[in-house]
């Protein structure tokens, strides 16, 4: 599977991809390095949002996770940058449980371009913030958070 790798403010960052869609982001530095086209355009993209630059991400996306996650995310990529949508409202809008939602965000194999960090979790019981993806947990997930507050409105 090629990945490609980037610095990031929140670490390293390595972007997966099979069948020329991105399946994976993970925190760290990936082993093996095979720029591919797709690879390079999810990079220059995650450097531009980091710059406080990037527009909406129009990736093609393939996150392997249950038919309720799958809608979830596909609901949670419509958020606008900076913006925020409760857990409660996002099962409602994917016609999946809440529990569906904290799962999802948990669960999420594709953080930053599936920006789960854009759901407000108050008022979910059963989430926990540690489980945010990155390697900072809570702490990624406020910082991700508060650059978009700080990034202009490109949407």
């Amino acid at each position: 599977m090629p990945q490609l790798s980037l610095h990031s403010p929140t670490g390293p960052l390595t972007v997966s991809a099979e069948d020329d869609m991105i399946v994976a982001l993970d925190w760290g530095w990936g082993r093996d390095q095979d720029e591919t086209p797709l690879l390079r355009q999810a990079c220059d993209w995650l450097d531009s949002y980091f710059d406080g630059d990037a527009t909406a991400c129009t990736l093609p996306l393939a996150p392997y996770g249950t038919p309720q996650q799958v809608a979830a995310w596909t609901f949670i990529r419509t958020i606008p940058m900076g913006h925020s949508v409760s857990c409660a409202e996002v099962a409602r809008q994917a016609n999946v449980t809440p529990a569906d939602v904290v799962a999802a965000c948990s669960e999420n194999p594709i953080p930053i371009l599936i920006p789960c960090h854009r759901v407000d979790m108050d008022g979910c019981a059963d989430y926990d913030p540690h489980t945010y993806p990155g390697d900072g947990g809570a702490m990624d997930r406020l910082f991700l958070r508060e650059l978009e507050t700080r990034a202009p409105d490109t949407i």
